[in-house]
């Protein structure tokens, strides 16, 4: 084992993972082939950092904490090639770093205080990724992989299927990680689509009828929307005015979305 010990830092949502079933079974997941380019985001001590690293021979990992720096590089010695930006990684632009070498295949643990950020910043840089592998928090894998109809349904759901396919693998039990969190975790893959199969014209007017529509989720979509479009509208895009969003497939939210959006100029949202 490569890894080394560095005491987890609350502030920052730090759960190490230790258990070596489960990293196998991440590595695996992600099953690297030569001229992937590998990214990680929050390497932590290097759990999965350095099985990824002897399996591949190169990988670039984003850190935040400027304490374990020093420790990856010297780990990483004689191990492979071990490229460290220390950076936030919100703040980095993953269209740049994969430049004109081909698209970016990410992986992390995400620190679960900041999930949800860090995901949509990922979807911002879609084009550049060709999946996605992530450990969250399984309440969150569940959201983001639910069903219409489901409780936990919602906008998180609509915006990364929108985007991405997205599949959740295997759960891991708080024991897996030092110090264990107080939550079950699991781990997701997302395979952003191609642009053609989107078919989202206008991405800041899709996220808007989604978050109004899930906005109050007992509303109808008439009400829900109704600063966005008129019950009118809705039934020319061929849904129910009086349904709520939870019923709605993610194609419908794209339908209505794309409708909107070919309205003369003075019938758009505002």
């Amino acid at each position: 084992m490569s890894h080394f010990k560095a005491p987890p830092k609350k502030n920052l949502g730090q759960h190490f993972l230790a258990d070596r079933s489960y990293i196998d079974r991440i590595v695996m997941a992600v099953n690297p082939k030569p001229g992937d380019r590998l990214v990680e985001i929050g390497p932590g001590q290097g759990a999965i950092t350095f099985p990824l690293l002897r399996k591949h021979g190169e990988l670039t990992v984003i850190e935040f904490d400027r304490d374990l720096i020093t420790p990856l590089m010297e780990a990483s010695e004689g191990v492979g090639r071990l490229t460290i930006i220390h950076k936030d990684v919100l703040q980095v632009d993953f269209s740049k770093l994969a430049g004109d070498e081909g698209p970016l295949r990410l992986v992390g643990n995400l620190p679960y205080n900041i999930s949800s950020p860090i995901l949509f910043h990922a979807l911002e840089h879609a084009g550049a990724v060709r999946d996605m592998h992530f450990m969250l928090q399984k309440e969150v894998v569940d959201r983001m992989a639910a069903d219409p109809g489901s409780k936990v349904y919602g906008r998180l759901s609509v915006m990364l299927q929108a985007y991405c396919t997205v599949t959740s693998l295997f759960d891991v039990p708080p024991g897996a990680f030092r110090p264990p969190p107080k939550v079950d975790s699991a781990v997701v893959r997302l395979v952003p689509k191609p642009a053609a199969e989107i078919g989202i014209a206008d991405p800041a007017l899709f996220e808007r009828v989604v978050r109004d529509a899930f906005g109050q989720r007992r509303k109808t979509l008439r009400n829900a929307l109704s600063q966005v479009c008129t019950g009118a509208d809705i039934e020319a895009a061929g849904l129910r005015p009086d349904a709520r969003a939870e019923q709605l497939a993610v194609a419908d939210f794209v339908r209505l979305a794309q409708f909107l959006g070919s309205l003369p100029p003075a019938d758009r949202p505002a």
